[in-house]
């Protein structure tokens, strides 16, 4: 996968796939809350900077998290659909408390879409499978 860096900190880096039209989050390390609603803020200007419909979402090299959905979580999750955005592949973190917590939150999700594995080359050949909603052409004046 060659990515493009846009973000890169200490628990969170955003690359952008142009091959894919996808963005791809690598988070690292312990989450909490605050770190949480950090990074989601990060994954918001992303894809605001580079529109798609698609992100693979790798918490693989998550140790720790004690994140939950919460009402600001549904706003960002409705601003995130604003952009556009419709799939989420989500890697499962390995800890099992951390997956748990991963898990709790999807369970609610409607939209967008999104699927969880426990490898980064399942997400992504699922990722790859999942097709756009058409944009909705105006209608021409004649």
């Amino acid at each position: 996968m060659q990515l493009e860096v846009l973000v890169e900190s200490p628990w969170i880096s955003i690359g952008y796939d142009a091959k894919n039209h996808w963005l791809y989050m690598d988070w690292r390390g312990e989450h909490n809350q605050d770190t949480t609603h950090a990074a989601c803020l990060l994954m918001l200007q992303a894809l605001q900077g580079r529109p798609c419909a698609k992100i693979l979402n790798d918490n693989s090299n998550i140790t720790h998290t004690t994140m939950t959905l919460t009402e600001w979580g549904l706003r960002w999750l409705e601003e995130m659909r604003n952009a556009g955005l419709e799939y989420i592949a989500w890697v499962l973190p390995s800890s099992l408390l951390a997956r748990q917590a991963v898990e709790n939150t999807v369970h609610y999700l409607e939209a967008p879409q999104v699927g969880t594995f426990d490898d980064v080359a399942s997400a992504y050949v699922w990722l790859q499978q999942q097709q756009q909603q058409p944009v909705p052409q105006a209608a021409s004046q004649a």
